[in-house]
């Protein structure tokens, strides 16, 4: 009898390690690939160290657009987007787009997710962002981010833009990420939810 305990002890300190094993890459991982693009598990910026929540790409009509990944302030693992924990989002594109393009479709997406009054009390910040716009060809990177006082736009790590403003931080995190996103799927795979 005390022989099969041990045995059958030793069968379940095998399977654990076995277990354990095949686990190992994917816990060891230290960044996440989307379509040839990578994006490591945690970042730091300014001296805040943020944990990838997801990663997907966004695909429009016939097009893949770009990879992405959003990040919270590391510790903060429940999805909080459009709140004021310290975030980030960053965008790897795969197709040439003009900065004008940028700034036209980030108008109307806004126009058409906000009410007129929340409109209205982020133009002047939106007017400036619209102006900073860079074009991008592939393997560019926007980068925004929301260190909890300011919000930040940077182009493959050139910052073209701060702002200190909470409700245009959380206007523009909504465009990938509110209840009327870009694209529902890619929004889920960004919060973790797919």
């Amino acid at each position: 009898m005390y022989t099969c305990i041990l045995g059958a002890r030793r069968v379940v300190q095998l399977s654990l390690l076995l277990a354990g094993l095949s686990l190992m890459p994917w816990a060891m991982a230290s960044s996440v690939t989307e379509k040839g693009e990578v994006f490591e598990r945690t970042v730091e910026e300014h001296g805040q160290r943020y944990g990838l929540i997801g990663s997907g790409v966004f695909r429009y009509m016939i097009w893949t657009a770009y990879a992405g990944a959003y990040y919270q302030l590391e510790g903060e693992t429940q999805p909080q987007p459009l709140s004021d924990v310290p975030r980030r989002l960053e965008l790897a594109y795969f197709h040439a787009i003009d900065a004008s393009d940028f700034a036209e479709a980030t108008e109307k997406t806004l126009k058409d997710t906000l009410t007129l009054y929340e409109f209205n009390q982020i133009k002047e910040p939106l007017a400036r962002l619209n102006q900073r716009y860079r074009d991008v060809v592939p393997g560019d990177r926007y980068l925004l981010s929301w260190n909890g006082e300011q919000l930040r736009l940077a182009l493959n790590g050139e910052v073209l833009l701060e702002e200190e403003n909470a409700e245009f931080a959380s206007a523009m995190f909504s465009i990938w990420l509110g209840e009327r996103p870009l694209g529902e799927g890619f929004r889920d795979a960004l919060l973790g939810i797919n």
